[in-house]
């Protein structure tokens, strides 16, 4: 049995004024299928309330009219509850303001501010790439994120970063087909990745959750844990029994708005408490894939 996750208590959300679908940049997207305002907000806010009930806390940031993916707040930037944040230098130019305004929100929340890049200089980096789990900093790399940023989190924040190559279109972040249970489990989709990255999960995750694409495709590991509660866009009675078995309640919620943007509840909210002190090495240390 896993000892409880040292983070996932305190959140960023960005409340969906201005959510909707104008381009397309991954598999989910359609404009021709638009989101319904009052759901969204609806949808929202359960979540909101969700947290809080589980014990969580939840911060929220205004959303820009011209960043209509900015509802999206785990790709706003990787933050430290030793007060650092790894600011997301986004791949695709239209969620590229989204950076100005959590700039902002760090900055003044009392972060210090860190980057890998920005106004095309340096390499990409989105924090939905970005988990810490078991002794390491875990970084999906490939859709979004590069591999060159893996190697700056390393050496600016002295960590251990242990890259996973991505090589599925509909699981374009890591918070799709990965997301941390306890100190052992998580959740795992394999064929989201490389041969050689699957290989590499088995010393990354000592109790893994695999999921059927059925779990996969229906968003189950873009979930989050807030203490002893687990709040999914969707559960399988098999994952519920597990989590059950695990001593987690179970609530799950209905995201569907957000799905037809390519996100869902780990998606929409931010940690602001991942413990840097757990990964620690002088240096840094990047481990890839053989």
């Amino acid at each position: 049995m896993g000892q409880p996750l040292e983070w996932g208590r305190r959140y960023l959300m960005v409340r969906p004024d201005h959510f909707r679908i104008d381009y397309v940049i991954n598999p989910y997207m359609s404009t021709q299928d638009q989101p319904d305002p009052a759901l969204t907000l609806k949808q929202w806010e359960s979540l909101r309330q969700a947290i809080v009930d589980a014990g969580g806390e939840v911060e929220v940031l205004a959303q820009r009219a011209d960043s209509p993916d900015m509802v999206y707040a785990m790709n706003l930037g990787l933050a430290t509850a030793g007060g650092r944040a790894m600011l997301s230098h986004m791949r695709f130019e239209p969620r590229r303001k989204e950076s100005l305004s959590a700039a902002e929100w760090f900055t003044g929340a009392g972060f210090r501010l860190d980057r890998t890049g920005g106004e095309g200089v340096g390499p990409h980096f989105e924090s939905g790439d970005a988990f810490v789990f078991g002794d390491s900093l875990v970084v999906g790399y490939g859709p979004r994120t590069e591999e060159a940023a893996l190697k700056h989190l390393a050496t600016e924040w002295n960590v251990r970063v242990r890259g996973l190559r991505i090589a599925h279109e509909g699981m374009y972040h890591l918070d799709l087909p990965f997301c941390p249970v306890d100190s052992t489990h998580a959740m795992i989709y394999p064929p989201a990745f490389d041969a050689a990255s699957q290989a590499e999960l088995s010393g990354i995750v000592p109790d893994p959750i695999v999921l059927t694409d059925e779990e996969a495709f229906a968003f189950s590991a873009n979930s989050i844990v807030v203490g002893e509660t687990i709040i999914m866009p969707a559960c399988s009675p098999r994952l519920r029994d597990v989590f059950t078995g695990l001593g987690l309640r179970v609530v799950v919620l209905d995201l569907s708005e957000f799905h037809k943007g390519g996100g869902s509840i780990r998606c929409l909210t931010n940690p602001l408490d991942f413990p840097l002190s757990l990964i620690s090495t002088p240096g840094g240390e990047l481990v890839l894939p053989a």
